[in-house]
């Protein structure tokens, strides 16, 4: 999208200000971002997946989709590699240490892009390092940024991930750029961008204000929106919930929802009728290492395992693989029961990389994952 020039201070005129936009990759920097080719044009090839496994090599397949959009959040994840969790007022030191492009959003934009479908991330960052490193990460995995803007006066979103030799992880986040400096009313160009969507992934990550324009938007346009429940621990405005397709909460953000213990398959059913009650016909449940569930409203609720790792390093970014390849496997028409299998293929090949973005898997490695089963 443009660069930096009067007409944002004319948008924009409260501090922090957003002071460029990045121009699409290859593309005249003056120019808005040009949509893939429509079904009725030439169509972008893409490899399929088939669980069929007597075929041996993937299946090139004509798509004219228009791309996934996902607007969210981006962060530099400062990992720390502990022995175990610090006990209140103690001090331990850390095995290793290093800073990695992560957030919620970038993360589910990096599979989208890594996974061979058109991804555009819509998101902000700071004028400093760790926004270089996220656009960097993007960009290398094939993220189209023409709507993601840089602000002036404001970090970029950062995290703190404590993870433990099991893989296991705990996490702090510092919104930054991720929760300041929106405006009040997203332009009609990101809107109007979205309308032509093939599908749209939000997160909690970024003020609840900009995901109900977005799914409103969405909804209007008639492209299907994912909510993952991801984020902040507030109550889901009724507002969003009720412009969405699918959420998609793990079971312990499941629990806290609703107010419902969600111990057992049997509690879990129970705590998603709560939200089928709200007015969300699709709950997609993701349930750690008890693998995940479709409930559909109306349906016998679709149940898939997990798809074993040879060895757990990392589980950050899972849980964000997981939804993004649900979402690419939905675009591309195929069946809910084919999505949650291509999407924990996805996520068992996430949790044996260290790091979000460095860890997303890529197309042909999901396939081939897939026909070893």
């Amino acid at each position: 999208m443009r660069a930096a020039s009067s007409q944002w201070s004319s948008c924009y005129n409260h501090q922090p200000r957003r002071i460029e936009r990045f121009p699409d990759n290859n593309a005249n920097p003056c120019s808005l971002p040009t949509l893939p080719p429509s079904p009725s044009r030439q169509g972008r090839t893409f490899p399929a997946f088939s669980i069929d496994p007597t075929k041996s090599t993937p299946t090139p397949v004509t798509q004219g989709l228009p791309p996934l959009v996902v607007v969210g959040s981006a962060n530099a994840d400062i990992y720390v590699e502990i022995d175990r969790l610090p006990k209140e007022g103690e001090t331990i030191s850390a095995r290793s240490g290093q800073t990695l492009a992560g957030g919620k959003g970038a993360n589910q934009a990096a599979c989208g892009g890594r996974l061979s479908y058109p991804t555009y991330f819509i998101g902000q960052v700071g004028e400093d390092a760790h926004g270089s490193l996220v656009r960097t990460a993007l960009e290398g995995g094939g993220v189209n940024l023409g709507y993601c803007s840089v602000i002036d006066g404001v970090p970029t979103g950062h995290a703190v991930v404590m993870l433990q030799p099991d893989g296991q992880n705990s996490i702090i986040i510092v919104g930054g750029a991720n929760t300041t400096g929106w405006p009040d009313v997203l332009p009609d160009e990101d809107l109007g961008f979205i309308k032509s969507a093939g599908i749209v992934l939000l997160q909690r990550e970024v003020p609840d204000s900009v995901n109900i324009q977005v799914a409103k938007a969405a909804r209007s346009g008639g492209v299907p929106v994912i909510l993952d429940a991801g984020g902040v621990d507030s109550p889901v405005p009724e507002e969003l919930l009720s412009s969405v397709d699918v959420f998609s909460p793990n079971e312990t953000e499941l629990g806290r929802l609703t107010g419902l213990p969600t111990e057992n398959f049997g509690q879990i059913s129970r705590a998603v009728l709560k939200l089928h009650e709200k007015g969300v016909k699709q709950v997609l449940v993701k349930l750690g290492a008890k693998g995940s569930a479709l409930f559909v409203q109306g349906q016998e609720p679709i149940k898939q395992p997990i798809v074993s790792a040879q060895k757990v390093i990392d589980t950050t970014g899972a849980g964000d693989t997981f939804t993004a390849a649900f979402a690419v496997a939905l675009v591309e028409g195929k069946s809910k029961a084919e999505c949650l299998r291509f999407a924990a293929a996805a996520a068992s090949l996430c949790v044996q990389v260290k790091g979000a973005i460095p860890s997303m898997p890529d197309r042909q490695s999901v396939i081939k994952l897939l026909k070893s089963l």
